[in-house]
Order: C-alpha cells, then structure tokens, then sequence
C-alpha cells in the first residue's frame, strides 16, 4: 500500500534513528570480534528495550528463563547458520530465536534486522498495516517472509538497506497514526 517515495522523509526521522545506529554498529562490531556471532543477556536486554519500548516488561517473567548460556548458545546458532535458500535460512533463523522464552517472531526479526541490516525487517503491526493495509498483532514466520519480502522490494527502489526502509515504514506510521493507509483500505 505504502510506496517508496512516501518514506524518503522519512529515512532518518525516527526518533530512534541515533539509538539504531549505534546498535547496528555494535553489531558489526561483534560480528568481526566473535566467531560465531552471539549475544550475551545484556545485548539481548538492549534489544529488547529497543523493540519493546512500553511492553518491555509485557514478557519479562518468562524472558528470566533464559540463562546466560541458553541465550549465547541460541543466538549463536541463529546468527551463524546459512542456507544457500534465503527463505529457509530465514525460516531458521526466526525458528531458532523464538525458543528463547519471551522471544516471538517480532522480537526475533528485531534481532536480525540489527545483526543484518542489510538483508531483515522488524516485522510489527505499524509496518503491516502501512504494506498490506489491514491491523494485525500476532505473526508466524509464514507472515514475516511475506512482510520481508515487500520491504525488500521498496528498498530496492530506494537504494536503501531493509532496515532503513523497515524503520521510515514505522516513523511514516507512527507520525500519521496509520490513519491514512486504513481510510484507504476503508472505502
């Protein structure tokens, strides 16, 4: 529904543009240094504040399941595995982190957006209902490839990373307040 040159305003407008930044740069930082590539509860605790915001503590009883050692062994496994298929890669990847307690497919896209910017999307309800023009809250690995797949196309028009165009979809959803997509989808 959204078109690329609806978001050029909004590339780096967010106001968590700066927060991202340094958290995608923390990656790429982590990516030289470990091998493979894992996080600690610490940097799991940074992106969940990041994608959370406000529902931060929504899942914070189950999260405290995860040990130090679950959740460097989860993410590691998630962050170094490759399939020559993009898709199934994906799939197992997303697969992999949602066994984290309190981990579903959004919190998991989050992470992948920020170790690979280059490549995921957050999936959330503002990006949903700015590319397909309907509300949902709730998402299966199915709906993320779907979702990720449409992102990428408008990213390809921009020249931008998946990323970027994941987070000028949010900020152009938050400022209108997803009005105008669905009066649209409305008559």
């Amino acid at each position: 529904m959204i078109r690329a040159t609806q978001l050029i305003p909004y590339r780096r407008s967010s106001d968590d543009y700066g927060l991202t930044e340094r958290l995608k740069a923390e990656f790429t930082r982590l990516r030289r240094e470990r091998h493979p590539l894992y996080l600690t509860s610490e940097e799991l605790d940074e992106i969940l504040h990041w994608k959370l915001r406000g529902q931060y503590g929504r899942q914070k009883e189950r999260r405290k399941a995860n040990t130090e050692d679950v959740i460097q062994t989860i993410t590691g496994s998630a962050l170094s595995i490759t399939h020559p298929d993009e898709d199934y890669e994906t799939e197992l990847r997303l697969g992999i982190l949602c066994c984290l307690r309190g981990v579903g497919v959004p919190v998991a896209s989050a992470i992948l957006a920020l170790a690979f910017p280059e490549r995921y999307a957050v999936i959330d309800f503002r990006g949903w209902r700015q590319i397909f023009g309907e509300e949902r809250t709730t998402f299966s690995i199915s709906d993320y490839k779907r979702y990720l797949r449409e992102v990428k196309r408008l990213a390809g028009e921009l020249g931008w990373p998946v990323q970027e165009v994941d987070l000028a979809i949010w900020e152009y959803d938050r400022v209108s307040d997803g009005k105008s997509v669905l009066n649209k989808a409305a008559g």
